[in-house]
């Protein structure tokens, strides 16, 4: 059952670990709704915008961000929005040239029966769905 949701920043406390205060407040959070089996809802932008941190704010590669956003994907107290887009958007951007954002507006086109996906972005229009424009 959903209990809520999380923004970015709970994430990358949860990730990053770099504020103790706060990283032991999302601990906290994590531990109630555990303990009463109650999830928290992961919004799909909340992923885009996670992805943009962990690349240019904490500084992670591209293998670093698919461990963390795949570590993430398997913690039982989090629900993903669109979670089969966003699987399969990890999927195409660990095999892929394009940005994890372009991967996830694809994979979400795709869900939505919405294709082709047309973008100026080179690199993303060699994804299968996507289309120069």
């Amino acid at each position: 059952m959903l209990a809520g949701s999380v923004d970015t920043n709970v994430l990358v406390r949860l990730v990053a670990q770099d504020d103790p205060l706060q990283a032991q407040a999302v601990d906290r959070l994590f531990a109630r709704h555990a303990k009463k089996s109650e999830m928290l809802l992961v919004p799909v932008t909340v992923v885009l915008e996670l992805e943009l941190a962990l690349r240019s704010r904490l500084n992670q590669s591209k293998a670093q961000v698919l461990e963390t956003l795949e570590a993430l994907l398997s913690v039982v107290e989090l629900s993903f929005e669109s979670e089969d887009a966003v699987e399969q958007a990890l999927m195409d951007y660990a095999e892929g040239g394009a940005d994890f954002g372009e991967y996830l507006h694809l994979a979400l086109a795709r869900k939505g029966r919405a294709l082709p996906f047309y973008t100026f972005d080179r690199k993303a229009t060699r994804a299968t769905g996507a289309k120069a424009f």
